[in-house]
């Protein structure tokens, strides 16, 4: 069942998720060719981009590793 989380946290997971995106498109990189670098399912990526999903820490770790960043400065807000 889902919870019912306050609407800042969407809101962040949104933004978390559109850093992603820039920052994958900057490489350039295209959401199936990032899933095969990070070894992520590219439907798993497309939540995690659009922000309707809350990723794992292993999955932070891993598309962190593949920018080139670490995982501070990929959840710094």
């Amino acid at each position: 069942m889902p919870r019912d989380l306050p609407e800042r946290i969407y809101e962040r997971r949104r933004d978390l998720g559109e850093r992603i995106r820039v920052l994958r498109t900057g490489l350039p990189a295209t959401q199936e060719a990032f899933a095969e670098m990070t070894g992520i399912d590219r439907r798993t990526l497309q939540r995690i981009e659009r922000g309707t999903s809350d990723p794992r820490y292993s999955d932070l770790l891993l598309i962190a590793e593949a920018l080139g960043i670490t995982l501070a400065d990929l959840v710094r807000e």
